[in-house]
């Protein structure tokens, strides 16, 4: 078991998903012009890829294949996939894949992105996505028990870019994740347009899956640095103890050039601060760095 590891932990791969299932590590991005390729790890340092998970010809969507993320439910394994700027949700039995669609269609008709699973305390999955309204914005809606169907006629605005942080280039809030804790809702998300060298990660609070939501007052809690930029389009999970929590996430290929983007992870952790709990990222790292 190695001690160390180095980012980027995948020399390829953008909007990262990592899923711990029966102590192993499941790596889901944006990786494929025709599909999403999924690596496995069982020490998050070294990983190997296994290959096509989900296949464009098992679902729909032609290209642009973005921000897969995954959820559970009775044995099952859901996708939430991005392609032609339009939400799916595609089935499989392993989270190797295939991932598959019995029926081929969109969640919603109308354009939408990065498509994130939160399920409450008491069973209801909702899931928080993006639109396009003059810029990225952010929403929720609750999903079907089968978790095929969006409510959308009852979808719920959340917030846009409108904090200096957020605003270097676009009007841009996407990738939507969320944590509970201690009945507080920490949404956290991406700000400016992912080329930009100031894409960066912040989060939001509530004491309702559906708002209102108020911004950290200081975020960014994850950014660029002299050595790495455009951090963002992240997810959190915990390691197999289910203590540790850790934050995947993307980065330029270097700081001056943007693709291919680069799958990172850095150590995250819930600190108190004056009486209240605070979400921290330990990054992002360069170089080799200790194994939490």
């Amino acid at each position: 078991m190695k001690k160390t590891y180095c980012n980027p932990v995948c020399e390829e791969g953008a909007d990262p998903f990592i899923l711990e299932h029966e102590g192993t590590y499941y790596l889901y991005s944006t990786n494929s012009p025709d599909g999403f390729r999924v690596f496995v790890s069982d020490d998050l340092a070294t990983w190997e890829e296994k290959g096509y998970c989900l296949k464009k010809e098992d679902v729909k969507g032609e290209g642009g294949f973005w921000a897969p993320e995954i959820t559970v439910k009775d044995g099952k394994f859901y996708m939430v996939y991005v392609a032609d700027e339009h939400l799916g949700v595609a089935v499989s039995d392993s989270p190797l894949g295939p991932f598959r669609q019995e029926e081929k269609r969109w969640l919603s008709e109308r354009n939408a992105i990065d498509g994130h699973f939160f399920v409450d305390d008491d069973g209801t999955t909702y899931l928080y996505y993006v639109r396009f309204d003059n810029g990225n914005v952010l929403y929720v809606a609750k999903m079907s028990d089968d978790l095929t169907s969006l409510d959308e006629e009852h979808e719920t605005f959340l917030f846009r870019a409108d904090k200096e942080w957020e605003l270097h280039d676009c009007e841009v809030v996407e990738g939507p994740f969320v944590l509970k804790r201690n009945g507080t809702y920490f949404l956290t998300y991406s700000a400016n347009h992912t080329r930009s060298p100031y894409y960066a990660v912040g989060y939001a609070t509530s004491d309702s899956p559906t708002g209102p939501f108020t911004k950290y007052e200081n975020n960014p809690i994850l950014h660029k640095t002299d050595k790495v930029h455009g951090v963002g389009h992240h997810s959190l999970f915990y390691k197999a103890d289910g203590k540790t929590l850790v934050c995947v996430y993307h980065r330029h290929f270097s700081t001056s050039q943007f693709t291919p983007r680069q799958t990172c992870i850095d150590r995250a952790e819930f600190v108190e601060q004056d009486g209240k709990e605070i979400l921290v990222v330990h990054g992002p790292t360069f170089g080799e760095t200790p194994l939490f």
